[in-house]
């Protein structure tokens, strides 16, 4: 088979014969087994995590019938407080999805492409994907108990919209040595579809059609055994559904000797193969310059939330389970042994003589009760022989209260954490202070869930990549009508401009550091912080809804390149203005040097004739001396 063939091909598994699939199918049960096995321990003390975070009751007849069984709600106080602190802090009520620009952007176009992006993505999530919200609060519910939770991301045709929805580590299996699921080789996913959805689906085109007879209860799958924590009981009728394996794995259909990630769909107790489709796209493929193959980068479907790493390097991570779990149960069992003490003391019970004559049966006492017995007194005393009860054990009680500390500390549900009074000698800015350094624990803990969520936000954007919805995209941002929205959204949907990010800020874990944050920054404003920016950021703070109609609309200032051309002109007229200085200057030099010539002639003139004069003078007053003689 060609690669060409296989990524347009619906089902794979209607092109192939029955020795392939039958190779297939022992393949993908095969790695199922292995994982499930390798990962069999962290399993059975999952379900036992559960239960205990869960408080099932469980009756117990040691040391005798129904004895004391309580158990101390430390996991689950520790879980509750991690997801009232985490839920708002992560998913706030607006903004979720952050679009962050890549690279320089002086005309501001990138951010604007960002602003839009991050108001549609907001759309979907909060909106479209009608449960990704209750699925988050679930995920951030479960997380700190059983230490990590996954969601699976993918593009729904039947609904024409992305889905993201979380899955339990019981029905994701993976290798527990399996370091990241990018690199996992094998990933299986456990569903369960009813028998209807089973015919639909191969009347549709999507199944291969096949008897596969009667379902059966899954010897792996949680309908198996009796679940305590839901209170249900195994079922083996007509509504038992079809256990379903989708396994992410490799194989080398087109026999080049590289192997393509493929999606394979069999049913678990008969094995066979419903359904084989390529997990990549032609995009995908990379070719050397032999025209060969050089490597395929699939899609990936999960994303892995994790709670604190696992020291022993394993895939499945530690929760309050594995940390608060021993802790816990020691408590339960100093409170039941105390309790225990307390019934015998308070119901005391021991040996009666033969002497004494008594109704067959149990004796008991009301309140101001006597009865009679043919005895005397001091027969009684001797006849009867109390067993030797101590009462309850103080140091027993003191123990229990330094493991419940020290669990408490661990799992930072003291008493100033979960909002009780510290004492009223003590300030507020210790309080404060106190509060912020119990919070760094949970620091690292966002930053995981944050990281987490950028993943699947990413994953969002490469499906709204490769299935567009303009007209969505206009009806929801409001565009103008008279644009071209496929160019525009094309223009948006580029990974090499935009960065998907959530918009929680992870190192704050609290509605009070981030509203101190914004009033810090507002604070700023004379400084020359953005005064508008950190409004908005202040108002993003409280949460305060439909910001935009709070500020105040910002002057559009001119148009660039009417400004750069009236700047062109500016400089032209200048250069003119200067030439014309400068013609000036010499027209009025050159009349100046005329001036000056004329005067010098006119003092020239004026000398000629008073020489003339003067000549004419001495002329008249020689001829007058002549007369005279």
């Amino acid at each position: 088979m060609k690669i060409e063939d296989i990524i347009d091909n619906v089902n794979i598994a209607e092109d192939l014969d029955s020795t392939t699939l039958n190779d297939i199918s022992s393949k993908v049960m095969r790695g199922y087994e292995r994982d499930l096995e390798s990962r069999s321990t962290w399993i059975e003390n999952n379900d036992r995590w559960m239960k205990l975070a869960s408080q099932v009751m469980e009756k117990k007849n040691y040391p005798w019938e129904n004895a004391s069984n309580v158990k101390y709600p430390l996991l689950t106080t520790a879980a509750i407080q991690f997801h009232a602190r985490a839920y708002p802090a992560l998913v706030p009520n607006t903004n979720v999805v952050k679009a962050k620009v890549i690279g320089f952007d002086s005309s501001g176009e990138k951010q604007d492409s960002a602003i839009r992006v991050s108001r549609y993505m907001d759309y979907q999530v909060l909106h479209q994907m009608k449960h990704w919200d209750e699925e988050m609060d679930r995920l951030l519910m479960t997380l700190p108990i059983i230490g990590c939770v996954f969601k699976k991301t993918y593009y729904s045709p039947s609904d024409n919209r992305n889905v993201s929805e979380m899955i339990l580590p019981k029905h994701l299996v993976v290798n527990y040595w399996t370091k990241n699921l990018e690199d996992s080789y094998r990933i299986t996913h456990i569903l369960e579809a009813s028998r209807n959805t089973v015919v639909q689906r191969i009347r549709e085109g999507l199944y291969k059609d096949c008897d596969l007879g009667d379902a059966k209860v899954s010897k792996h799958n949680h309908r198996s055994t009796s679940d305590e924590t839901a209170g249900t009981t195994p079922t083996d009728d007509e509504s038992v559904p079809y256990t379903l394996l989708e396994q992410h794995t490799y194989l080398d259909l087109d026999e080049d000797g590289y192997e393509e990630p493929y999606i394979i769909t069999c049913e678990e107790n008969s094995g066979e193969v419903l359904r084989i489709v390529a997990n990549y796209t032609e995009e995908d493929v990379t070719y050397n310059d032999s025209g060969d193959v050089s490597s395929i980068k699939g899609f990936e479907h999960f994303t892995k939330f994790s709670f604190i790493p696992n020291p022993d390097g394993g895939f499945y991570d530690v929760g309050f389970g594995i940390l608060l779990g021993p802790i816990n149960e020691a408590a339960n069992t100093m409170i039941n042994l105390l309790t225990d003490s307390g019934t015998l003391s308070n119901l005391q019970s021991g040996y009666l003589g033969r002497g004494i004559k008594l109704k067959k049966g149990q004796e008991r006492f009301t309140p101001g009760e006597w009865k009679q017995i043919n005895v005397s007194g001091d027969d009684l005393r001797k006849s009867i022989l109390p067993l030797p009860v101590r009462e309850p054990s103080n140091v027993l009680f003191q123990l229990l209260g330094t493991l419940l500390d020290s669990g408490q500390r661990l799992a930072s549900t003291t008493d100033m954490m979960v909002g009780e009074n510290p004492g009223q000698n003590q300030k507020a800015s210790t309080t404060m202070a106190v509060l912020e350094q119990g919070m760094k624990v949970f620091t690292a803990i966002y930053k995981r869930i944050h990281r987490s969520l950028g993943k699947e936000f990413n994953k969002l954007f490469e499906l709204n990549v490769e299935n567009p919805d303009p007209e969505a995209y206009q009806n929801i941002l409001d565009l103008p009508d008279d644009i071209d929205i496929y160019a525009v959204y094309k223009h948006d949907h580029n990974k090499a401009r935009l960065d998907i990010l959530p918009s929680a800020d992870p190192s704050i874990v609290s509605e009070a550091q981030r509203l101190a944050k914004a009033q810090a920054l507002v604070e700023l404003i004379p400084l020359g912080v953005n005064q508008q920016e950190a409004l908005v950021r202040m108002l993003e703070a409280q949460e305060q809804p439909n910001v935009e109609k709070l500020l105040e609309p910002v002057p559009q200032g001119p148009d660039p390149e009417l400004e750069l051309k009236n700047k062109e002109l500016d400089i032209k007229s200048s250069v003119e203005n200067r030439k014309l200085d400068i013609k000036e200057a010499e027209l009025g030099l050159n009349l100046r040097d005329k001036a000056e010539k004329n005067r010098q002639t006119e003092r020239k003139l004026g000398t000629d004739e008073l020489k003339v004069i003067n000549d004419m003078m001495k002329s008249e007053q020689n001829y007058v001396r002549s007369s005279n003689r």
